[in-house]
């Protein structure tokens, strides 16, 4: 097992190496004559900037602001936004889906927007395992027994380990940038100079310098990351602030540099979590139909695909999104994100 996490290493080294010129990929493809996989034809980015309706439910130790689209009565799907981004990712991607017939949930994760935990007592923790034990907790106080679940960056990582852990409450997968699952053990492992380069801001959150940084610039610290992660994406002041107002949370600061410093065995996590970060720690196979998806200009430190499609047990197919997609890509290209979750849909029956 432990060589399986160095190969995948390996793998997000090579393709950190040469993120840089990630974005010419597609063009020295087609010159070598090699077919590239093209964007679907796209609803328009940007086109809504509001949801249908946004709720609140107490759910386990949150009280959970989520929004929600499309009739009660449809196929549930869950999406499941990033750091540093929030529902807003979805907001193209939900009408698509409604449409569709599916019930959306587009939940914000703990640390963001409206949702709050329920105690003061409560560890602000943003471990992986208590970031995944909330959503099972809010599928269990709306009455989802079963959901397609999709997302990017921390919600791709969420949704497999849901995935992974709780087959029986997940119908199918879609998650950009793929097998998401580690451990403390293979986070404390080294990369390369030009691979530890890409990891920067969670070297800065391991200090205390860092956490004084984040929680004074925010939304300035936000913005960088989005500019990095998609540098082909020319988002407006807009786009971003109505995003960034889910950073306002008075656990964000909290649940960011925890979950960073977690990751680096730099901070202690609750032991109600250990057994599931045990088996998390053995990269368990997921089962489940997935598809997982690629932008061609992501920013953000990630594997190639070679490095996880052996994890992935069921049915499975890999996308790769040409044109300039970057790291948030639901926000990016609703439409190839919401065909692919009609598409799992449609192999799970």
């Amino acid at each position: 097992m432990a060589e399986d996490f160095d190969s995948r290493r390996r793998d997000l080294m090579r393709m950190a190496a040469v993120a840089v010129v990630a974005a010419q990929l597609p063009r020295l493809a087609e010159a070598a004559g090699e077919p590239v996989e093209q964007t679907p034809p796209a609803a328009k980015a940007g086109a809504h900037t509001a949801f249908a309706a946004l709720r609140q439910i107490d759910a386990g130790l949150l009280s959970v602001g989520y929004a929600e689209d499309g009739p009660a009565d449809g196929p549930p799907v869950i999406l499941l936004h990033g750091w540093p981004y929030d529902i807003y990712a979805f907001v193209d991607v939900a009408p698509l889906l409604a449409a569709r017939g599916y019930r959306v949930i587009v939940p914000w994760l703990r640390g963001y927007g409206s949702t709050r935990f329920l105690s003061e007592r409560t560890m602000r923790n943003g471990q992986p395992a208590a970031v995944a034990s909330d959503i099972i907790a809010l599928m269990d106080a709306l009455k989802i027994d079963q959901a397609i679940l999709a997302g990017f960056d921390w919600g791709a990582r969420t949704a497999d380990i849901i995935a992974a852990l709780w087959p029986q409450r997940c119908k199918g997968l879609v998650a950009v940038s793929g097998y998401l699952i580690g451990s403390q053990e293979a986070g404390s492992k080294p990369l390369p100079p030009e691979a530890e380069f890409l990891w920067w801001y969670q070297f800065y959150f391991a200090t205390e310098r860092g956490r004084l940084g984040y929680q004074q610039n925010t939304h300035a610290f936000a913005r960088l990351i989005w500019r990095q992660a998609s540098p082909k994406w020319r988002f407006d002041d807009a786009t971003f602030e109505r995003s960034a107002k889910a950073f306002d949370n008075p656990d964000h600061v909290a649940i960011t540099v925890h979950n960073y410093r977690w990751r680096q065995a730099l901070a202690e996590g609750e032991a109600k979590y250990d057994e599931l970060e045990r088996k998390l720690a053995k990269a368990p196979p997921i089962t489940v139909p997935t598809i997982t998806l690629e932008g061609d200009a992501n920013g953000a430190p990630h594997p190639p695909p070679s490095a996880y499609a052996a994890r992935f047990t069921g049915k499975y197919e890999h996308r790769t999104l040409s044109g300039g997609i970057g790291h948030d890509l639901p926000q990016e290209a609703p439409q190839a994100f919401a065909q692919a979750v009609v598409d799992v849909g449609g192999w799970a029956g």
